[in-house]
């Protein structure tokens, strides 16, 4: 069975910028303030311990048990929740947006690197203990990123206006999408499961919220997975002085922009605002903008003075939500957390970030790269070793997979840089020549030398045009194999649904189990998850 290592770097689906974070280079060491080693995590600790009220505990716990206490959680869950009351205990959090029926696989996959690191750590430091966290983004409006997912290449969607916070949304309008669903399943054990998951997840449940909780505590509460929601009256109340800060000094506006040219080699993944605080209610959630000396609610009739919009955040925190660039920073006054796991995309813009975080005095969380994986059948395991493929063969982009396997196939040297080399030496006696010429001789040779490289070019693409219908239904059959494994060349985390797998598994606690004990957060490469 083909076990190759894929690493994050060489695999070909990160950005440059994680790629050089996570080869630490040393321009971007001023950005984080710990690589995540485990040898990292003891001064992590330290730092942390030094930097979180126990009054914060005790509002955290509270806060929590009053948004589980609608739900049956596990005994696993409940111990978690009251060891956050410990200053021996820490978070190790994610984050993710409500989407429906858990969205792409990466879902799964960040929330497991949670779980696994928080086994490491206990491991490794036994006198402390670590509780995994799943922070609902509930407060986001993106409704069009999250409102389907895809099941056997098809997009099963839920139509509905949405314009406040996500979290808040009623669930009416789920049936049809559970009746298209279902009638995708057909029969067996596992489709029944799926079935019945959606539905009490969904029907039962009045919002969004509720339902994603339900169904994220449904998967992963005998692992102790600690949910939690940030539109959260208590909560908010202990990010009132900050917002306060960010009203009155825009303060993340100016130390963001302070950072940002030392990104100027990479896509700057998001740009601060002047205030980053949205204002919200049921439907509604729109920028605060200052002008003039006004807080104004954009897109809306709403303002307020300096000494208002104060009182309305002391009277009514719950009416004010941190946009992406201060949400990291609530997540950190709220949580004793250790360490952030997140995608490419997010780190990207949590590197932007360290600097408000050292203005308000709040330690800076390690961050780690969630897992990714492929998840492949054994049958297509079979496939891959009959085609002669490895892994590391899989994951190149296509044309330059097909090309690479028609040359290694075919009887012939489909490479003429020999010829090619031969033709410039050629041209080196006739530049010789013309050197000790006419000037204007110098650019007839250099003419001719173009044309007949581009001839040898041509020549080379139109033999490997031909070797490629020679073996045509060899290359063909790994095409449909890495669109199997790459939906729509892309990989499979982005576009498939933990669902998509239920004939290919034994059950979906089989399946989870496996998922445990094959991702590995620390390590960087990707799990090859066989099923």
């Amino acid at each position: 069975m083909p076990n190759d290592c894929i690493t994050y770097q060489n695999s070909g689906y990160f950005s440059k910028l994680i790629v050089d974070y996570l080869d630490q280079k040393a321009e971007l060491k001023t950005l984080y303030n710990r690589f995540p080693t485990l040898e990292n995590f003891k001064l992590q600790i330290e730092e942390k311990s030094k930097n979180f009220p126990i009054r914060n505990r005790e509002i955290l716990v509270n806060a929590l048990l009053n948004q589980h206490q609608k739900f049956e959680i596990s005994e696993a869950t409940s111990t978690n929740i009251e060891l956050l009351k410990d200053s021996k205990t820490f978070t190790i959090t994610t984050g993710h947006q409500l989407n429906l029926f858990t969205g792409p696989l990466y879902f799964i996959y960040k929330i497991i690197s949670v779980i696994n690191l928080t086994k490491e750590l206990k491991i490794t430091y036994p006198e402390n203990n670590f509780v995994p966290v799943y922070w609902m983004a509930t407060e986001d409006h993106d409704f069009d990123e999250i409102n389907f997912f895809n099941f056997k290449g098809n997009k099963i969607q839920w139509e509905k206006e949405s314009k406040g916070p996500v979290g808040r949304l009623n669930t009416y309008g789920l049936e049809e999408v559970f009746e298209q669903f279902s009638s995708e399943l057909g029969l067996g054990n596992n489709a029944n499961y799926l079935r019945e998951l959606f539905k009490k997840s969904y029907s039962e449940h009045e919002n969004l919220a509720d339902a994603t909780r339900y169904l994220a505590n449904e998967l992963f509460k005998n692992e102790g997975l600690v949910i939690l929601d940030g539109d959260d009256l208590e909560l908010k109340k202990l990010f009132i002085p900050y917002a306060k800060e960010e009203l009155l000094h825009q303060t993340s506006f100016k130390k963001v922009n302070e950072t940002l040219p030392l990104l100027k080699e990479y896509n700057v993944q998001v740009n601060p605002r002047e205030i980053n605080l949205f204002y919200i209610q049921d439907n509604l959630r729109e920028r605060i903008i200052l002008e003039n000396g006004n807080y104004k609610i954009n897109n809306t009739q709403l303002s307020f003075s300096e000494s208002e919009i104060l009182t309305e955040l002391e009277n009514n925190p719950k009416n004010f939500s941190p946009n992406v660039i201060l949400r990291p920073l609530y997540q950190e006054v709220i949580l004793p957390n250790l360490c952030y796991i997140g995608g490419g995309g997010e780190l990207a813009y949590w590197l932007e970030l360290k600097s408000n975080f050292e203005e308000n005095n709040i330690t800076f969380p390690i961050l780690l790269l969630r897992n990714s994986a492929l998840v492949a059948t054994k049958k297509q395991v079979e496939k891959l070793e009959k085609l002669g493929l490895n892994w590391s063969d899989i994951f190149q982009n296509q044309q330059n997979l097909i090309n690479e396997k028609t040359k290694e196939f075919s009887d012939l040297t489909i490479d003429f840089s020999e010829q090619k080399a031969f033709l410039k030496n050629q041209f080196e006696a006739l530049y010789t020549i013309a050197n000790k010429t006419d000037k204007s001789f110098i650019g007839a040779v250099k003419a001719q030398e173009v044309k007949q490289l581009k001839g040898l070019e041509n020549l080379e693409k139109k033999l490997l045009k031909a070797e490629k219908r020679i073996y045509s239904e060899k290359l063909e059959r790994i095409i449909q194999l890495q669109n199997e494994l790459f939906p729509n060349q892309s990989l499979q985390e982005r576009k498939s649904n933990f669902a998509d797998f239920y004939n290919e598994i034994t059950n979906f606690e089989a399946f989870f189990s496996l998922l445990h004990s094959d991702l590995q957060p620390l390590k960087q490469n990707f799990s090859l998850v066989i099923v």
